[in-house]
């Protein structure tokens, strides 16, 4: 078995989870290769001492992995899906962050779900991406133009609103007078868009949710579209550029420019280990269930 580790580094909570896993494999002569920069931190903490090949590039990962293992939050998730892309790799988040819907493994029971890795005794859970374009095109974009929680507009050095002209399949539907705007996955729905009022999805739905940020007109409320739909967005403003986010990648756009939001051709693979729903995940990471009087 072969498997990509890619992590991020919190002192007070990492350091025995990150030994547990190598330990693990170790034991268990599974073929670790890990990316370059963590594995660098991971000796500079002196946390393992060990050799392990590198690697650095989306490029690197290829059919021989059998699955990636994110180590942190869900902020780390979704770098790693930049990784990943469309190589169809499953990848399994163990959470050593705070509230994560993404990173579901948790570190008491690791060598448990690590063992269910060994066994695959996994499913997958497919997750709706989406991609952007932009007219005219934005060099930052080249590289990575994609979303596995959301795609986001949103005004730049103003405390003014911006007029976001929103279109579905060439209709024109609102001008969105706003903070900001989200387009949102499942996956993305319990993150921003949840935070501005939209809805839960569960991961296999097929729609997607439009969330106006603090939006002038109160009746401007969440809008669910079937996840086919292609959504064109025109911005304006009293700044020059405004800001789109891609998950946690920031860019500056012009005003005035015309960004396409479509889904991605591809999916993710989320592995999805038995007793570790979505469902479970919502009730423990929402308190579902804690109210005395149920």
């Amino acid at each position: 078995m072969k498997i990509a580790i890619y992590g991020q580094y919190y002192q007070n909570s990492t350091e025995p989870i990150i030994r547990d896993i190598f330990i693990f494999f170790t034991k268990n002569k599974v073929e670790l290769v890990i990316e370059a920069s963590f594995l660098e931190m991971l000796y500079e903490k002196k946390i393992i001492k060990e050799q392990y090949s590198t690697f650095s590039s989306h490029t690197e990962l290829d059919q021989s992995f059998d699955m990636l293992i994110s180590i942190g939050g869900d902020g780390t998730m979704l770098r790693a899906a930049t990784l990943i892309r469309n190589s169809g790799i499953p990848i399994l988040g163990i959470n050593a962050g705070r509230l994560g819907f993404l990173a579901t493994v948790q570190k008491e029971k690791i060598d448990e779900f690590l063992q269910i890795v060994i066994d695959k005794k996994y499913t997958l859970s497919k997750r709706t991406l989406l991609s952007l374009s932009c007219d005219p095109v934005n060099d930052s974009l080249q590289d990575i133009n994609f979303a596995m929680n959301e795609i986001t507009v949103s005004r730049k050095d103003t405390t003014s609103m911006i007029t976001i002209e929103t279109f579905l399949n060439g209709e024109y539907l609102n001008s969105y007078w706003a903070d900001g705007l989200i387009v949102s996955t499942p996956t993305g729905s319990t993150g921003y868009s949840l935070s501005c009022g939209g809805p839960i999805f569960t991961p296999d739905v097929k729609g997607l949710v439009i969330t106006p940020i603090a939006p002038h007109n109160l009746n401007a409320r969440p809008l669910v579209i079937p996840d086919e739909t292609e959504v064109k967005l025109k911005v304006s403003g009293r700044e020059e550029y405004y800001l789109v986010s891609l998950d946690s990648r920031v860019i500056s756009v012009r005003n005035e420019s015309i960004l396409t939001i479509t889904k991605t051709p591809f999916e993710i693979n989320m592995v999805e280990i038995p007793n570790e729903t979505f469902l479970k995940t919502l009730r423990t990471k929402l308190l579902w269930g804690e109210d005395r009087r149920n």
